[in-house]
């Protein structure tokens, strides 16, 4: 197992750095912004406090709460519009230092493609860097049609899949995961460095297990100012 200063020289010396999105690189949980928009939030935020808490499969937990939420297009584009995520502090000048040293950054989340684009986007990351959840509708565009199971973001283990297939596709030697969940810790390995993030909401769990455990993204910052 890796000390906490070998960790450190990891994230320093990283060729990719991927970030977990809802309560990490935005500060609410896509599903339950969702979930509250269609009217259903207390009984959504429930089911999202057990799948982060790592008691249900992650599958099994998005299954019964979009089945719940039923989402129209129209609902998730004017989420969007209305209520659009709000950025973590920290988190704009981490990603812009990260792109200055010639760090790729990725957002693999759990949440909802439209969404973490939407992110994406207001942090000058590529779209092809974002793995997360594909939303289906019915051919008239409207009405909830299920999503896209085959993703790797949809099932309990996804993330770590996602990061097997970047070092494959790029031949990185070190990624690093950054998230607040028990689905981000169990992505390492096959990442090199997990770092929990609490600076949102605090996993109980993942503080516990976590070697790294920080509050506020000024201190991943503050190490790369050291080398």
């Amino acid at each position: 197992m890796a000390s906490l200063m070998e960790l450190k020289e990891i994230f320093r010396s990283a060729d990719a750095v991927c970030f977990d999105v809802d309560s990490t690189v935005i500060r609410e949980e896509g599903i339950d912004e969702l979930a509250k928009f269609c009217g259903v939030g207390d009984a959504v935020a429930e089911m999202t406090r057990r799948a982060m808490g790592g008691t249900v499969t992650f599958k099994a937990a998005l299954t019964a709460r979009l089945g719940l939420i039923r989402p129209s297009y129209e609902q998730v584009q004017k989420l969007i519009s209305d209520n659009p995520p709000q950025l973590t502090p920290g988190i704009r000048e981490l990603v812009s230092r990260l792109h200055q040293r010639g760090v790729q950054v990725f957002l693999v989340s759990g949440g909802f493609q439209s969404i973490v684009e939407h992110v994406a986007l207001q942090l000058n990351i590529p779209t092809a860097n974002v793995f997360a959840n594909r939303l289906k509708f019915y051919f008239n565009g409207e009405k909830y049609a299920g999503f896209d199971e085959t993703q790797p973001t949809a099932e309990s283990g996804g993330k770590g899949k996602v990061i097997t297939h970047l070092k494959e596709q790029f031949h990185f030697k070190k990624v690093v995961m950054i998230g607040d969940g028990a689905t981000d810790m169990e992505a390492c390995p096959p990442g090199d460095c997990f770092i929990g993030f609490g600076g949102n909401v605090v996993r109980k769990q993942v503080k516990e297990k976590a070697k790294w455990y920080i509050s506020h993204f000024d201190e991943l910052l503050k190490e790369l100012e050291e080398r």
